[in-house]
């Protein structure tokens, strides 16, 4: 059986990359998962949506936790290891992502998912930025703001990402080797995005398995 495609989507704040995935999902027929993790998670820790919405996409501020436990992030449940919220979240959409696409061809929306998947025969990833200008007057319009606002919920937001990124994965966030792909949609739009993304996994999905290796 083909192996099931998973398009991974990091983003600028106010580069329109989560609607430039929901988009390709509804190009492709992928299911796309974004806020559905977060909801995901809740229910299967027991833990109050509200609650992790206030942590989603932000690293532990345990700086003795990092030290002390590494990398083993992922086994830390099994040896009673009190592990922060923040990641009980990250360990949880992790596990949600890869039984995920198992199952089906998704698109997934941050949340590290281009680290989370790296090993997945099956990949694309791809990372959404914007033109600064394009970026305030997306804000603006989409959550009544001024100009001001705008820069603040730009820069707070992204160094939030930045953070969140960095600490689990050891990478650094919006590095083009990081990614696939690395496309400007205040260049092509939304739907010009949307419609190259999909045009490459239509793509990659036609070649054999020897094309793709050479």
């Amino acid at each position: 059986m083909a192996e099931k495609l998973a398009i991974t989507i990091g983003r600028q704040f106010g580069s329109g990359g989560r609607e430039i995935g929901k988009r390709v999902g509804e190009i492709l027929g992928f299911r796309v998962y974004d806020k559905e993790l977060l909801l995901m998670a809740a229910e299967k820790n027991g833990i109050n949506a509200d609650y992790l919405r206030r942590v989603d996409e932000k690293a532990t501020n345990s700086l003795l936790y990092t030290l002390a436990l590494g990398s083993s992030l992922y086994g830390a449940r099994n040896f009673g290891v009190d592990v922060p919220i923040n990641d009980q979240l990250f360990i949880t959409q992790t596990e949600i992502m890869k039984n995920a696409v198992e199952e089906e061809s998704c698109v997934f929306i941050g949340r590290c998912a281009d680290y989370v998947l790296r090993n997945h025969p099956a990949r694309i990833s791809v990372f959404i930025y914007a033109d600064k200008e394009a970026r305030i007057h997306r804000v603006c319009e989409q959550h009544g703001v001024d100009r001001d606002e705008a820069i603040n919920m730009i820069n707070k937001t992204d160094k939030s990402r930045v953070n969140y990124y960095n600490f689990y994965t050891g990478r650094k966030w919006g590095k083009f080797d990081n990614y696939h792909l690395s496309l400007d949609s205040s260049l092509l739009g939304i739907e010009g995005c949307a419609r190259m993304i999909a045009d490459v996994a239509k793509i990659y999905l036609s070649e054999t398995p020897e094309q793709k290796q050479i």
